[in-house]
């Protein structure tokens, strides 16, 4: 195919998804450096991908309303080559009808939905069962761009690396726990999480450093955290950025949370994960390149609350039961770490 021009990528969220991106930027980059990149991101998502050489942001706060959209469509005023559309949600098709494009490259029907359709004239192979940051990267091999080997890891400025160095002395060995998700009922029990960090300080002799967002309900879960605890932890839940959370991950020995955005930083930075999964498939959403220490109860759970097997259920399906992540029992998740921290 002739060097595209220009081309514009929406995805606007969620913050792991915005993390798998970066490796389609940047294999696009590779095979066109020339060709001008325009991201469409979230403003919270924004703070991740920032510091990306060679891309012209354009950051969309829904805060805003119907503003937003007015500003946008003032914004990409202009016609781009190629249109990247990266998301199926009806916000991001409502933007996608803003810009205007020759090819416009989305989801296959299987995972299309919400309009997405209407907003397209090219799809992504429809690929059964595949991991989400493989299907992300698939809109680079539609342009013609190769994936082996590129770089996944979030930019970390070297500021914040200090900020890691500072709680991290020696790089490799802490254990870093995020405990929460923006789903609730992704999250684990406080008791498994102190029992395992416990574990942790007593048979390893590693430091544990809880991380997290400012939110009062990460706060409140962290604190409570420390108090079912026999030993001190560190908690940093609220008092780092997201960038320092990323240097954080990058000198940890590994990383134990549930589906959330930091176990694809994690996994993009190198960082073992042991991921909690029990209300997500980790085969779709797990960290890619620590699939192999991840703790999945998403094939009882389908067993238990819909009387399904896993690969019945849709690709993507959510089970938000209350009790889903009880599924998970500590002694797994310390078989699993006896393995990584060995």
């Amino acid at each position: 195919m002739s060097a595209p021009d220009s081309i514009c990528l929406l995805r606007l969220s969620a913050l792991g998804d915005v993390c798998h991106c970066i490796a389609t930027v940047r294999a696009i980059q590779r095979r066109w450096p020339d060709a001008r990149l325009t991201w469409i991101v979230g403003r919270g998502e924004h703070r991740l991908v920032r510091d990306l050489p060679g891309v012209a942001f354009v950051v969309y706060d829904k805060r805003a309303g119907i503003g937003a959209l007015a500003a946008l469509r003032e914004r990409l005023a202009h016609r781009f080559d190629v249109l990247l559309h990266a998301q199926v949600s009806l916000r991001a098709n409502m933007i996608a009808a803003l810009i205007g494009a020759d090819r416009r490259i989305g989801f296959d029907r299987e995972r299309a939905r919400e309009g997405h359709g209407l907003v397209i004239n090219e799809r992504i192979p429809a690929v059964p069962f595949q991991h989400q940051a493989e299907a992300l990267l698939s809109f680079a091999t539609v342009v013609g761009a190769g994936t082996e080997g590129v770089d996944r890891a979030p930019p970390i400025r070297d500021d914040d690396r200090e900020f890691g160095r500072e709680h991290q002395p020696e790089p490799g060995r802490a254990v870093l726990i995020s405990p929460c998700s923006s789903h609730a009922a992704r999250n684990w029990s406080v008791a498994n999480y102190a029992e395992i960090a416990d574990w942790v300080i007593e048979e390893t002799g590693r430091p544990v450093i809880l991380i997290g967002g400012p939110s009062e309900t990460e706060k409140r879960i962290g604190e409570a955290i420390e108090s079912a605890m026999r030993h001190d932890p560190v908690n940093l839940i609220g008092k780092d950025t997201l960038g320092q959370s990323l240097a954080m991950l990058e000198r940890a020995a590994c990383l134990v949370a549930p589906d959330s955005g930091p176990v694809h930083f994690a996994a993009a930075l190198g960082t073992p994960v042991v991921g909690l999964y029990a209300s997500t498939w980790s085969r779709r959403s797990g960290p890619l390149g620590s699939l192999e220490h991840c703790v999945d109860r998403f094939p009882e759970a389908c067993r238990k609350y819909l009387g399904r097997e896993p690969e019945q259920v849709r690709w993507g399906k959510r089970i938000e039961q209350p009790g889903v992540m009880e599924l998970i029992e500590p002694e797994a998740v310390i078989e699993r770490l006896s393995i990584v921290l060995d």
